[in-house]
């Protein structure tokens, strides 16, 4: 294999790439990168097993063939290169060598026949959505799927639904509730459950100049070409959680707050809470206002915070870390939050329609 192109063009595609190699794995070919040089062009592919990335790039193709390069080190090499136009050769033996102005390394592959085949999404399910509301609305949900892999699988997923034109994305991992509601031009109903992990890693290849995301649903695959780039991963197998029965049919208190100012509130008094400890921030809601504590064993944070309060005054914990993520989704300046007393799901909502839903469970105080 003989291939020449920009080193600048190569060093985004493995950079983005990256994002699919296994980490950690037996197989040390799937944390390299396949080449492909045929005339004209040079087919770059990552897969993990569980999602891949595919993605064609412009090259002077002298001699066609395939080899496999670890990722980290072909990325740091590109990176640290400064001249326009790399050359990779690669010979029988699976030495490579790549050269870029002065500088020269001489590396060893691994064979593109032990590189797993990426499967392909062959469906008649295609369905189309603008890349910003894509972005805005797993982004507003992924952070509520469970990340442990202790978890059930099925709580690692989002679950999308598109029924009478709307669209929704739902998050759940047993602490947390993030539901996103959105208008689509899409005539077709369907479901189904992919990774919050793979579809968040999908959406960071959406950039301004993305106009518009394809999507192929298939029966256990799905597929996004978003700027060139064919981003699959496999979807999730399983009936999602009931999530309905979860949220309260009513509430005892409402309070309506400004979502900047609550922000920056909770983040003030959770400075002192250890990543290591799950530590509550205490809130006391009276009629004028709540006043928001969090005593750890580096110390004491109180800070009062101004809000009409529309029920019984009562106290109840919640996760920092929880809230902020909630809170930061929202793009509305001011938002409604619903109580049920201290032993209930807090619901928060905005002031009028039904976009966004998210629940935190509260925790228990000493």
């Amino acid at each position: 294999m003989i291939i020449s192109l920009e080193r600048s063009a190569l060093l985004e595609a493995v950079t983005r790439l990256q994002r699919a190699v296994g980490s950690k794995t037996s197989m040390p070919v799937l944390e390299g990168i396949l080449l492909s040089a045929e005339q004209g062009k040079v087919t770059l592919i990552s897969y993990n097993l569980e999602m891949g990335m595919k993605k064609e790039i412009y090259a002077k193709c002298d001699e066609e063939g395939d080899i496999v390069i670890n990722a980290r080190l072909l990325c740091d090499i590109l990176r640290r290169m400064n001249a326009p136009q790399v050359v990779i050769t690669a010979n029988e033996k699976l030495a490579c060598n790549i050269k870029c102005g002065e500088a020269t390394f001489d590396i060893m592959g691994m064979a593109a026949e032990d590189f797993p085949e990426m499967p392909f999404v062959g469906s008649d399910k295609i369905i189309r959505i603008d890349g910003g509301l894509l972005s805005e609305m797993v982004k507003g949900t992924f952070f509520a799927a469970a990340q442990s892999e202790g978890a059930k699988p099925i709580l690692t997923g989002i679950n999308v639904t598109v029924e009478n034109g709307i669209m929704q994305f739902v998050a759940i991992d047993g602490y947390r509730l993030a539901i996103r509601k959105e208008k689509v031009d899409i005539s077709d109903d369907f479901s189904f459950i992919v990774s919050g992990r793979a579809i968040g890693e999908a959406v960071k290849l959406i950039d301004e100049s993305t106009e518009e995301v394809e999507m192929k649903v298939g029966n256990n695959l799905i597929s996004f070409n978003i700027n060139g780039y064919e981003f699959i991963s496999r979807l999730l197998e399983g009936e999602f959680v009931n999530y309905k029965k979860t949220i309260p049919a009513e509430h005892k208190q409402r309070v309506v707050v400004n979502t900047r100012e609550l922000i920056d509130t909770v983040e003030r008094v959770s400075l002192l809470i250890s990543e290591a400890f799950s530590t509550p921030v205490r809130c006391y809601f009276n009629e004028l206002n709540v006043v928001f504590t969090c005593a750890t064993s580096m110390g004491r944070a109180t800070e009062t915070f101004n809000t009409e309060l529309e029920g019984e005054g009562f106290e109840i914990g919640l996760n920092s870390r929880y809230l902020l993520d909630a809170l930061k989704a929202i793009e509305d300046e001011k938002i409604q939050i619903l109580f049920n007393g201290a032993n209930a799901g807090v619901l928060i909502k905005p002031l009028e329609g039904d976009d966004y839903t998210y629940m935190i469970m509260p925790m228990r105080l000493r």
